[in-house]
Order: structure tokens, then C-alpha cells, then sequence
């Protein structure tokens, strides 16, 4: 018994259509499916709403809840904006700064580029909140990946107990945090 993929992941918006368009715009990302009813199906509870999906490339589905009859959406304020958010795979560094480009001609401020060793970034917020980033593989990723593989369950064994960063992989970030290492 194994996942075969993620069918799809949802979050809430703020304007159904506000949303397709953006993303459709800031992202190219195709709408493909709409649903609206009156009445929640797993819980039976009356409800309108309107659930939209995007296509997010190779099967893997983006979707939204606009929920007009609810309180306004807000985010857990203990945990800080730049923990919870969606990241997108990009092709290469170059497919990057061109959406980094994109996004800043269409007004849309854009954290990044930031390196994280085995991937590059891009962050930024969607019209609902939602931080969102887009990642391209470092052309050395293969062999980083090799090398956090061999600590990860050192690293999760000792943060478990400690709560401390382990520094097995100190050399990940040392870059991007101009640290020696």
C-alpha cells in the first residue's frame, strides 16, 4: 500500500475568479475545473461555494475554496508568513529569472533569488496571501541530495532530542548566509 501521487492540494481564496486570472497570468497555470454547490458533500452541511483547480504541471493539481457565507480568511499568527507556503519546480535558473522578471513588470514584489545549495528561489504572494515559490534545481543538486541522504536521520534524531540545528549540513546555507564553513 503506497501514495501514488498528490491528487491535489487546496487552499482558500478570497475571489475565485480573482485567482484563476492571477494565476493564469503570474504563473501560466491552465484553469481546469470548477465546482460550485450549495451544500458541503462530505458533511452534508449547507454551504455555497465555489472550488476551482489549476493545472500546476506533470498531474499535480493546484485548487482554491472561495467561501463567501465565512468570516473574512485570516493565517495562524504563531507561526511566522514565511513557513507556510506552496513551492512550484522550475526548470532551471534561467526559467526563474525570467518569472522573477515577470512577476516584478506585473507588480507583484518578489523576494530572492535565494540559494539554497541544492535549489535556487523566488518567493512572493498570491492576491489571497498565500506565499508562494517557485525553485530550480542547482546543477549539482544530484550530488547535495547524495550528501543530506547520508545525515538525514542523524539530523532528525539529534533535533528530536535537542531541538537544536544539527550542523551536518551546515555547508547548505553558508552561501546564502555568507558563513564559512
Amino acid at each position: 500500500m503506497k501514495i501514488e501521487q498528490i491528487h491535489h492540494v487546496a487552499y482558500r481564496c478570497k475571489d475565485a475568479k480573482e485567482t484563476v486570472e492571477w494565476y493564469g497570468k503570474m504563473l501560466n497555470m491552465d484553469f481546469i475545473l470548477a465546482i460550485a454547490e450549495d451544500h458541503v458533500p462530505s458533511t452534508h452541511e449547507p454551504d455555497p461555494y465555489m472550488h476551482l483547480f489549476l493545472d500546476a504541471g506533470n498531474g499535480n493539481v493546484l485548487a482554491f475554496f472561495e467561501l463567501p457565507t465565512k468570516p473574512e480568511m485570516g493565517r495562524d499568527p504563531n507561526t511566522p508568513i514565511w513557513v507556510q507556503h506552496i513551492a512550484f519546480k522550475v526548470k532551471d535558473r534561467a526559467t526563474l529569472i525570467e518569472f522573477k522578471e515577470h512577476l516584478e513588470a506585473n507588480g507583484v514584489e518578489v523576494l530572492g533569488v535565494t540559494d539554497h545549495s541544492i535549489f535556487h528561489s523566488i518567493y512572493f504572494f498570491d492576491p489571497n496571501g498565500h506565499r508562494v515559490e517557485l525553485a530550480c534545481p542547482d546543477p549539482e543538486e544530484e550530488a547535495m541530495l547524495k550528501r543530506m541522504d547520508e545525515v538525514k536521520w542523524d539530523m532528525l534524531n539529534e533535533w528530536s532530542v535537542t531541538k537544536k540545528a544539527p550542523k551536518h549540513a551546515d555547508w547548505l546555507h553558508a552561501k546564502e548566509l555568507n558563513k564559512d564553513i
